[in-house]
């Protein structure tokens, strides 16, 4: 109970109580007091103990309420304070949902960049068994030398021991003979010397572009299928002049202001780009244009779509990148399985394993020797299909072929490195995807590095020539095969008794007009030879260069 209602209380009965009091000693003390007397004084107590009351119900309600505008007020207070934490309360769950969401996308990638180290590390310790093996093998083969050398040596000294007997013979003897000699052929041993050398030059000569013949018609039989293996992969991995065509894509800006937003503080946004899709952004004094550089044209489509959400967005920044890049990824990827199903459907094959078909769309970003991949074995399909049909093999070995034709290159897309070559590579996914026997053994047989066993085999092996070789289907930058076809005929026009030169088939042939006055038709072959040699070791070029020297005899006379 409140302290000021309790005061009043007291009051009232401590006024009470002296009301009574004073009755009691003027009833004691004043017998006589009339009943009007005390009535007036019971009146004025009442009177009293009223206004006392009144009081009290007055401070009682002021007490009321004061404390209810205290309790509003810190309730308001109260309520206020919950709203502000809650928002600070869900501002932190945003920023930490972020941050986990971040910590996921890192988390991913670097398990797939662990799991590619691993790979990575399990075919570096198999070509380090490899290593060692052939190590023990040259370790064996180098004590065989050691032996031999030994014998060799012993025998060696035998022989010379034996020459030098000869030689004494020989010197005693010599004198004898070359003064019989002499006179039985009325000539001197030096004119002798110089005829016979003539001889001996002329013989040798023939006999060894012979030798040299017979040992590279050898060597060729021999290293084919090595030499192929070896150049596909050498001119697939090499950046050639013509493939800066082949890797390198421009973005084209609509104001440069962009690029300074493009590069971000410190470099960090390109640099955030670059990590994402593994090119290279060369943002320089280009008008207008940023250059997205790199070998993967995968990669590099990207790069290309990314910059242009980020650059249509407006908001570029290393989180918003990332989130870019991998929807980018996303929809890159079914996109590439939407080409491939429409190609299927196109060349109305049936049944093929979505690997295959993830495959058949990847050929559409990539290139070999500038032709379109997927270009290159769509035409390769339809050809093996005439092909088939025209030779009457029947309607399976025509789809069969078909089949083959259009996957015959699968090697050259998946995203693992390999050592392999791309034909036996094509075979080993083939395998993988259970395709039929025929079909995998086309793939890998099409380079002639595996025996052909199917009908189907030299079919698909030479449609896909048909389709490399036809003129305008591999591109060559136009300055650069100018000049190939200059150097070619002036290789050729530097050899005594070339009357005229020309390159043609693209540059594939050379043909030679020989004056027939001055090159001998024993001389023609030796001429091409030369010829090729030359273009071999000072020239560079795809394929393969026939060279075909012609000489003719004009006789003329006129009746009269």
């Amino acid at each position: 109970m409140d302290t000021s209602i309790i005061i009043i209380i007291l009051t009232i009965i401590g006024i009470v109580v002296g009301v009574a009091l004073g009755f009691w000693v003027s009833k004691t003390f004043t017998e006589k007091m009339s009943a009007q007397q005390i009535q007036e004084a019971n009146n004025e107590a009442k009177r009293i103990v009223e206004l006392a009351k009144e009081e009290g119900e007055t401070k009682k309600k002021e007490k009321e309420l004061a404390g209810s505008e205290t309790l509003l007020k810190a309730k308001s207070e109260a309520e206020r304070t919950k709203a502000e934490s809650d928002k600070y309360a869900l501002q932190q769950q945003r920023k930490l949902e972020e941050a986990e969401r971040q910590f996921k996308q890192k988390e991913g990638v670097l398990t797939q960049k662990l799991s590619t180290v691993k790979i990575q590390e399990e075919e570096i310790g198999k070509a380090k068994e490899h290593l060692d093996k052939q190590l023990k093998i040259t370790t064996d083969k180098q004590e065989q030398l050691d032996k031999a050398k030994e014998q060799i040596d012993k025998q060696k000294a035998t022989l010379d021991e034996k020459i030098n007997e000869a030689e004494k013979i020989r010197a005693a003897v010599e004198t004898d003979y070359l003064k019989q000699l002499e006179k039985a052929a009325a000539m001197t041993a030096e004119e002798a010397k110089q005829q016979l050398i003539s001889q001996m030059l002329n013989k040798a000569e023939a006999d060894a572009m012979a030798y040299i013949k017979e040992v590279i018609d050898d060597a060729k039989l021999k290293a084919n299928k090595e030499a192929k293996k070896i150049i596909i992969q050498t001119i697939q991995r090499t950046a050639a002049e013509h493939t800066i065509e082949n890797t390198v894509s421009v973005f084209n800006l609509e104001t440069d202001d962009i690029k300074g937003q493009i590069i971000g503080r410190e470099g960090r946004n390109i640099r955030a780009l670059e990590a994402a899709t593994g090119v290279e952004i060369i943002v320089d004094d280009t008008p207008e244009a940023i250059v997205i550089s790199g070998f993967d044209p995968i990669r590099r489509e990207v790069a290309r779509l990314s910059l242009q959400r980020l650059v249509t967005d407006g908001r570029i920044h290393p989180a918003r990148i990332e989130e870019v890049v991998a929807k980018t990824q996303k929809q890159l990827e079914q996109q590439i399985i939407e080409i491939g199903e429409r190609t299927v459907i196109d060349l109305n094959i049936h049944g093929l394993h979505p690997d295959l078909i993830k495959a058949v769309g990847r050929m559409r970003f990539r290139s070999s020797y500038g032709q379109n991949l997927l270009q290159h074995s769509i035409e390769t399909a339809k050809l093996c299909a005439i092909m088939a049909s025209e030779l009457g093999l029947g309607q399976n070995n025509i789809k069969l072929a078909k089949r083959a034709g259009l996957l015959h290159d699968i090697g050259k897309v998946p995203e693992d490195e390999t050592e392999l070559s791309h034909a036996l590579l094509g075979m080993k996914i083939a395998e993988k995807c259970k395709e039929h026997p025929a079909v995998i053994n086309a793939i890998g047989a099409h380079h002639d590095e595996i025996e052909m066993t199917y009908i189907i085999s030299p079919i698909i092996q030479a449609c896909d020539a048909i389709s490399g070789a036809r003129p305008g289907a591999r591109r060559e930058i136009l300055e650069t095969y100018l000049k190939r076809i200059g150097e070619l005929e002036q290789l050729a026009q530097s050899y005594e008794g070339v009357e005229k030169a020309y390159a043609i088939q693209a540059g594939r042939e050379l043909r030679v007009i020989v004056e027939s006055e001055k090159v001998a038709d024993d001389k023609a072959e030796e001429l091409s030879f030369k010829i090729a040699q030359k273009i071999q070791t000072e020239m560079q070029y795809p394929g393969q260069i026939k060279v075909t020297v012609i000489r003719e005899k004009r006789a003329i006379s006129f009746a009269r």
